[in-house]
């Protein structure tokens, strides 16, 4: 199944760079040692020191002592056998092609999620091609759920009506901490290693869009650089309605691109999870 080309925003191709984030480990060691004591006690009766005898040296014999020759004793030396123990062989597991890599795809994301409930979320067709086609549109700054490789979240988006003025909901905002929290959570060396060992399937998806002056870890990066540009908004924040659809009273924020306000959208918590979590998976990207 080819992508739908109605699921992708109008593709452009500039570039853009990464910046970085270090993680840091730290081991401490600790030693203890202890230390024995002697009592004594002041109560004996001093010894008396008897004097040491002195050992008077043989006389030396007038004529030297004829002595037996020493036989030479052969001493064979055996040389330790080294036994080599063979370096265990690497088994490298076959890619699946790209029209058949969806259950491929789909156990070894749940196997990067190391018990973390994600197998629920997952949209199990064309995984690969969701998420390739879902990350080109981050980079541009759209959203477009169909293409998107999870599903979204069950509860609703709501408002708040305060003094005949409507606001975002700070509530709406947990729709999306199962999310961050996934995101936050995971094993960075763990995503990486899976994000690289699919790498091959992604870019055989990212080759079907028709790009010819990038790859698709390029693409990635910029998808990146947009969330992270994405504002945190810690006051309240009001909405217009326009139809069934809400818009931002600010200008400013209503001017954002659409990732960039769904970023807004997911609550100033959750975008420091996200971004933090990017920030290191750059860092293990650029290495």
């Amino acid at each position: 199944m080819q992508v739908n080309q109605n699921d992708r925003a109008t593709p452009h191709s500039s570039r853009a760079s990464g910046s970085n984030a270090g993680v840091i480990g730290i081991t401490i060691a600790v030693l203890l040692a202890g230390a024995g004591y002697f009592y004594f006690s002041a109560d004996k009766a001093p010894e008396v020191e008897m004097p040491i005898p002195v050992q008077l040296p043989e006389p030396v014999p007038e004529q030297p002592i004829e002595q037996e020759p020493i036989e030479e004793v052969i001493v064979e030396v055996i040389e330790p056998t080294i036994i080599e123990t063979p370096e265990p062989e690497v088994v490298v597991e076959p890619l699946p092609a790209l029209t058949e890599s969806d259950d491929f795809v789909a156990q070894k994301t749940v196997d990067m999620a190391d018990g973390m409930k994600i197998e629920p979320l997952l949209v199990k067709k064309d995984i690969a091609r969701q998420f390739v086609v879902f990350v080109d549109n981050m980079a541009q700054g759209e959203v477009i759920r169909k293409a998107s490789p999870l599903k979204g979240p069950k509860d609703k988006f709501t408002v708040s009506e305060i003094t005949n003025k409507t606001y975002l909901n700070p509530d709406s905002y947990h729709r999306y901490d199962l999310y961050a929290n996934m995101m936050s959570d995971m094993n960075d060396e763990q995503l990486i290693n899976t994000y690289k060992e699919l790498m091959p399937i992604f870019d055989e998806a990212f080759a079907e869009l028709g790009y010819s002056d990038m790859s698709f870890d390029d693409r990635m990066q910029q998808a990146f650089e947009m969330i992270l540009s994405a504002p945190i908004i810690e006051d309240p924040i009001e909405l217009s309605s326009i139809s069934v659809n809400y818009q931002f009273v600010d200008p400013k924020l209503e001017a954002l691109p659409n990732v960039q306000k769904f970023m807004v959208r997911m609550g100033p918590d959750n975008s420091r999870k996200i971004k933090t979590a990017i920030r290191k998976l750059q860092q293990q990207m650029a290495n």
